[in-house]
């Protein structure tokens, strides 16, 4: 069993939703919900993410094991250095803008009470070229991935309704201890890491996507 944690809450800054939207990339047209809006109203949240908030690729993007987005505002001022102007919540495509919730803090696993609903962190955050084209920086997904300001994912393990202005409550930390910042190790940057993965890959709730392709690559790494 985990550690029942009563005092750790963290506000929401914004809940952000967003429709799929065409846009130009390297010449040709493509589709995102990666533009996102924050809202006041109350929002259900079903298994699959937030109702009206929607993904162009679902092989990539959604699903169960990342039905929410949720990134930090403390990493805002670098990446407005980087970008050379201001950025509104929800300008990395992400549902919950937080505080405090550091990749190096939150861990595979915890469980997490918004609103109505229960939640758990389930992987980092891979950013893609969605990211790139949303502000005109290629390499901007590869910088988010090395300086480890990924974000992460939740999965919803019990549906309910979430507003604004709710509290992220955590309820369980992972027993395990390994954190977003960890996993982002062992997947990007200590590829090799035979022991890393297989400690990674002990966490149960880690993602079906991280756990088959950590999966292969040490079966890689064994043989």
């Amino acid at each position: 069993m985990g550690n029942a944690v009563t005092t750790q809450v963290y506000p929401l800054l914004a809940l952000n939703i967003g429709k799929v939207q065409a846009a130009m990339y390297k010449g040709k047209e493509a589709k995102s919900g990666i533009a996102k809006s924050s809202v006041e109203q109350a929002v259900q949240l079903t298994k699959l993410g937030f109702e009206g908030d929607e993904q162009a690729d679902l092989v990539h993007h959604g699903g169960p094991d990342k039905a929410i987005c949720v990134y930090s505002y403390d990493h805002y001022p670098h990446w407005e250095k980087v970008l050379g102007h201001r950025l509104d919540y929800g300008a990395f495509g992400e549902n919950f803008t937080v505080e405090r919730l550091s990749e190096r803090d939150v861990r595979v696993g915890d469980i997490y009470r918004i609103g109505s609903a229960t939640v758990q962190v389930s992987q980092p955050r891979q950013p893609c070229w969605k990211l790139a084209m949303r502000w005109g920086l290629d390499e901007l997904p590869l910088l988010v991935t090395n300086s480890g300001a990924t974000g992460f994912y939740f999965r919803v393990l019990e549906t309910g309704v979430v507003h604004a202005s709710d509290e992220l409550a955590l309820l369980q930390s992972h027993p395990h201890g390994i954190t977003v910042a960890e996993a982002n190790r062992v997947m990007h940057q200590d590829r090799d890491d035979a022991e890393g993965i297989r400690r990674l890959l002990a966490v149960e709730a880690l993602s079906e996507s991280w756990t088959t392709t950590l999966t292969k690559r040490l079966g890689r790494l064994s043989g």
